[in-house]
């Protein structure tokens, strides 16, 4: 007999019991409900609604139910539900009647939002893990790079000179906003629902404050009614999530590019490459396709989560069992990219000499010829269109502005001299933009430095 049987006359159809439970996905839950549950029981103990006799059988016979899971002993019944009453279910097997003295004080309601808001902070903490990690293996290939030039790209044409670890470090600025934004969700989500009962708290005098202590949450939630409806926490950390993997898809897709046989500016490593069924030369970065791919998927979650949620009445409605299978699947995604991500970013090998012709073509030091004209004295706009008519006559003719002699030069304007050679050698075009976020050398190794120490300090990390 269902644990809440009592008010029917009739058995549950079979066809909607099956529909109707979550045991299925919501089992991976089982260590959240069961200390969760843990702590209940210890604080109903405290107030002296369970007899010291029965708060330790109840305590005991859960930590037995946790090992038996762990040890894979236990077969979950459909029948049951939910990990929640499949829990006191075996509970009260276990240890008889004192089992249903658990449930005192509480419902599922206050009782899935406990669990959710436990198993969202350790993802949190998780993904804010592998988050850490791959900053930690940007910042050492950067500080390879800082003299590897390559073109800096808008609308993916050539635009002006950058390095190698300029542009990574970019990409660690994105994924240190990540881990900031995940830092800042766990401030909301770390909040204690349990004691809201079904929407309107309990009569018994709980020790709510007893149990976010004994669970490690920073406070309790303030309104019963809001406590067992709100999954906000849910959709925050997905949203967290969706943007991780659109940071990695950008990511990707510059490696797809980049990898390709018209950049060739990297090499991807064979483990983490494939190859064709039917064409023997190929060599395909399928593993930053993939992430690409599941990117999408990501951002499914999210627009499941926030469609699911959008018209819902308080408190709590059966729909909210959906947030389940989309928060697992969004998390265990995003890590399993973050993974990937950070084993093949770290075996590929950067090819520096064809990133600096690359940069080399495509006029990309125009920008600091035109700004040799300025210093000369010539207003920046008259400077730009000198050196735009020096763009076109070098197309016309296959050069470049370095190609071009000084006679040549000063038909375009008088006041370039023998200087002109030295302010658009490219290390000197990057090395020149030298204010703070630019990518001269000096530039990025101070950002560097700015960077292993919120590394070191762990601030935008997950943790409290």
């Amino acid at each position: 007999m269902k644990l809440w049987a009592g008010r029917f006359e009739k058995a549950t159809n079979k066809a909607v019991e099956d529909f109707h439970s979550s045991i299925r996905f919501d089992q991976r839950l089982y260590r959240q409900d069961i200390m969760g549950s843990i702590a209940h029981a210890t604080m109903l103990g405290k107030i002296g609604i369970l007899t010291p006799e029965d708060q330790q059988a109840i305590v005991e016979g859960l930590k037995g139910i946790l090992a038996d899971i762990e040890a894979g002993k236990v077969t979950f019944d459909v029948g049951a539900e939910d990990i929640h009453m499949n829990v006191e279910q075996l509970l009260t097997q276990r240890i008889g009647p004192a089992g249903g003295r658990l449930h005192t004080g509480r419902s599922r309601n206050d009782q899935v939002a406990l669990d959710g808001r436990m198993f969202v902070k350790d993802a949190i903490q998780d993904v804010g893990a592998h988050l850490h990690s791959l900053q930690s293996a940007l910042a050492r290939m950067a500080r390879e790079h800082t003299e590897t030039i390559m073109p800096g790209y808008t609308h993916l044409q050539k635009a002006q000179p950058i390095t190698l670890a300029f542009h990574l470090m970019a990409y660690f600025e994105m994924f240190q906003r990540d881990r900031e934004r995940l830092q800042d969700a766990l401030v909301r989500t770390n909040r204690m629902p349990l004691g809201s009962g079904a929407l309107a708290g309990t009569t018994y005098p709980l020790d709510r404050e007893m149990v976010a202590q004994a669970l490690g949450f920073d406070e309790i939630t303030r309104n019963a009614l809001d406590g067992v409806s709100d999954r906000d926490f849910v959709v925050e950390f997905t949203g967290c999530c969706s943007l991780i993997m659109m940071h990695l898809s950008r990511f990707c897709e510059e490696m797809i590019l980049w990898s390709s046989h018209e950049f060739q500016f990297v090499t991807m490593d064979d483990g983490f490459s494939t190859g064709s069924s039917i064409m023997p030369q190929k060599k395909n970065p399928d593993v930053a396709e993939l992430i690409r791919g599941k990117t999408g998927r990501v951002y499914g979650d999210l627009a499941g989560l926030l469609a699911m949620m959008k018209s819902l009445p308080l408190a709590y409605n059966k729909d909210m069992q959906e947030d389940k299978e989309a928060l697992f699947d969004a998390y265990d995604t995003t890590v399993g990219c973050l993974e990937i991500f950070t084993a093949m970013l770290t075996t590929c090998t950067f090819n520096k000499d064809v990133m600096r012709r690359g940069a080399s073509g495509g006029f990309t030091n125009a920008t600091d010829a035109a700004d040799y004209l300025v210093k000369k004295g010539l207003p920046f706009r008259q400077a730009h269109e000198v050196i735009g008519h020096m763009v076109l006559y070098c197309v016309k003719h296959g050069c470049a502005l370095e190609d071009l002699s000084l006679p040549q030069l000063q038909e375009f304007s008088p006041v370039i001299g023998e200087d002109f050679y030295e302010a658009i050698d490219l290390m000197r075009c990057v090395n020149d933009r030298a204010l703070p976020g630019g990518p001269a050398q000096s530039a990025v190794l101070a950002h560097l430095a700015q960077a292993e120490a919120l590394l070191a300090t762990g601030i935008g990390t997950a943790e409290k």
